[in-house]
């Protein structure tokens, strides 16, 4: 249930004049996501059926919008390169964080979707014990690939970016680490208390999953918290202190979206533009003779002149 955190300068969240607004808007829905996901999970303490099938509608509701904004996220940097995938040879980080997080969160997310609608659906119509199995199998693996992709999203290698931006990373992907760490621990605990031996009540969850899901959803709105700090502050810098592509992968997207060659190469061409502006040497003209036979005199210089003056 984590969400993509970069600090790069190549992400288009928008057009041109709303850029920036709709990267605010993204930071936003995800703490607004969080928000709703710890009342979802608290409301599963209630004893009352009313509320544990409220509690579940809120957290499916929850894992909606998360889903929205990493596939938001994933468009942002895709076309930020312009679906160039073949740059992901020269920036490695750019296969690994930018496209493989928001992927691993996303086909995590909608196993997730999957079990809290099969839950929804045994409590709402009728019990099977194998739909059972399903949904809490399912709440083992969505929180696999939210654990996979907060340790890709925590395994980011930054040359340029400034320091308190760095801290700011480390304050918004540990909270999304430990929280998906839980949610899979919960998971496991859940699958032997509700399918196990040690099962003593009635409810599709067990409690053990609604007191780990509880502190997981709650780190999870602390780094939502920080990541709406951190976009902030990304855009109130100069963009030429973030991080850039690297590897020759910004100098490839140059050349694919503007038809001219590298800026390094570039720069050599115009070192060497000169020398081949220096205009070549204009060829003085022999003695020729002229229509009447006389031939033209040479123009005497300016020395000869001087010491023939001297003698006479």
């Amino acid at each position: 249930m984590a969400k993509l955190a970069t600090a790069r300068d190549f992400r288009t969240y928008g057009f041109r004049r709303s850029r920036n607004w709709w990267e605010y808007a993204n930071a936003g829905i995800y703490l607004f996501a969080t928000v709703l996901f710890v009342f979802g999970v608290t409301t599963l303490h209630s004893q009352n059926d009313t509320n544990y099938f409220s509690g579940l509608v809120v957290i499916l509701i929850a894992l909606f919008l998360i889903t929205v904004v990493n596939a938001h996220d994933l468009i942002a940097h895709l076309g930020s390169v312009d679906f160039c995938l073949s740059l992901v040879e020269f920036d490695p980080q750019l296969a690994l964080v930018e496209f493989a997080v928001p992927l691993f969160l996303i086909l995590g997310l909608v196993l997730s979707i999957v079990a809290i609608m099969l839950l929804l659906l045994q409590m709402e119509k009728w019990y099977s014990r194998r739909l059972e199995r399903h949904a809490a199998n399912l709440l083992i693996a969505g929180p696999a690939f939210w654990l996979l992709g907060s340790v890709h999203n925590i395994c980011q290698v930054y040359e340029r970016l400034v320091g308190h931006l760095q801290i700011l990373q480390k304050s918004v992907q540990i909270p999304f680490l430990a929280g998906s760490l839980l949610f899979f621990v919960g998971g496991i605990f859940n699958r032997r208390e509700v399918i196990g031996e040690i099962r003593q009540s009635h409810r599709l969850i067990g409690n053990r999953w609604v007191w780990f899901s509880t502190f997981g959803s709650i780190l999870f709105l602390v780094g939502g918290l920080m990541n709406v700090v951190k976009v902030f502050k990304m855009q109130q810098i100069d963009g030429a202190r973030l991080e850039k592509l690297r590897g020759g992968a910004l100098e490839r997207l140059i050349v694919g979206r503007e038809g001219r060659v590298p800026l390094i190469l570039e720069g050599s061409r115009r070192r060497r533009a000169p020398e081949e502006r220096t205009p070549a040497p204009i060829p003085v003209p022999q003695d020729a003779p002229t229509d009447i036979g006389i031939n033209v005199a040479t123009a005497t210089p300016y020395k000869d002149v001087l010491i023939g003056g001297g003698r006479d």
